[in-house]
C-alpha cells in the first residue's frame, strides 16, 4: 500500500512539473489545471492558521496569483508543491502580522471571530449524517479545535497544520518552513502540548 501511495505522489509531482513547463511557456490552462490540484489543501492551512473561511479564500488567491506571476521563476530543483505551499504560508503570515496592526487601533470583535468560525466549521460537517444533537456537538468541538489552533503562536500553528491536519512528512515541512529538522519537531511537540492545555480547558479531559 505504501509504495502505491509513493508512486502516486510521484507521478503527481511528475505531472506537475509538465504542467508547469507549459505554463512558464504561456499556457494559462496549464496553471488552472495546477490550481485544481492544489487548491483545495491551500484552502484548508490558510483557514487553519487564520481561523477565518473568507480571509483564508482571499490569502489563497493572492498567492495564487503571485504564484502565476513568478511560475517562470521556479526551477525543478524543488518540488512544485512545496514551493507552492511556501508562497502560501508566506502570505498567510503577512495577513496575520497585518491584523496584529490593526488590533493596536481597533479592539477586536470576539463575537465576529466566533461566528466565522461556527459558520465554517457548520460548512465543514454539512455533509455529515446522524441527529441534530450530535451534528451540534460535533460542529461545537471542531469550532473549540478551531479556536485553539488559531491560540496557538504562528511558528507552532504551521507545523502543527502540515503535520498533524494535512500529513506532510518532517522533510517536508522542514523544505516548506526552510528550518532544521529538529526545529519542527520541536515546534511540533510544543504545539501538541499547548493544543491538548487549551483543548482541555475549553472542553474538559480528553
Amino acid at each position: 500500500m505504501s509504495n502505491i501511495i509513493d508512486n502516486k505522489r510521484v507521478t503527481t509531482e511528475d505531472d506537475d512539473l509538465q504542467y508547469v513547463v507549459l505554463c512558464q511557456k504561456g499556457d494559462t490552462e496549464a496553471f488552472t489545471e495546477l490550481v485544481e490540484r492544489h487548491q483545495k489543501k491551500m484552502l484548508n492551512i490558510a483557514y487553519r492558521m487564520l481561523g477565518d473561511y473568507d480571509e483564508a479564500c482571499d490569502v489563497v488567491q493572492e498567492a495564487f496569483l503571485a504564484a502565476y506571476k513568478s511560475i517562470k521563476k521556479f526551477k525543478a530543483e524543488a518540488k512544485f508543491f512545496t514551493w507552492l505551499y511556501r508562497i502560501v504560508v508566506n502570505f498567510t503570515k503577512n495577513r496575520l502580522k497585518q491584523r496584529q496592526s490593526l488590533t493596536r487601533h481597533e479592539s477586536a470583535s470576539m463575537d465576529e471571530s466566533a461566528d466565522g468560525q461556527n459558520g465554517c466549521a457548520a460548512c465543514l460537517s454539512a455533509a455529515s449524517t446522524g441527529n441534530p444533537a450530535e451534528l451540534l456537538e460535533q460542529r461545537e468541538r471542531a469550532a473549540h479545535v478551531q479556536k485553539c489552533i488559531t491560540a496557538l503562536d504562528v511558528e507552532y500553528r504551521e507545523v502543527l497544520v502540515m503535520r498533524d491536519i494535512q500529513g506532510f512528512s518532517y522533510e517536508e515541512i522542514r523544505d516548506i518552513l526552510q528550518i532544521p529538522d529538529g526545529t519542527v519537531k520541536s515546534r511540533l511537540s510544543r504545539a501538541r502540548n499547548a493544543l491538548k492545555d487549551c483543548l482541555i480547558k475549553v472542553i474538559g479531559d480528553l
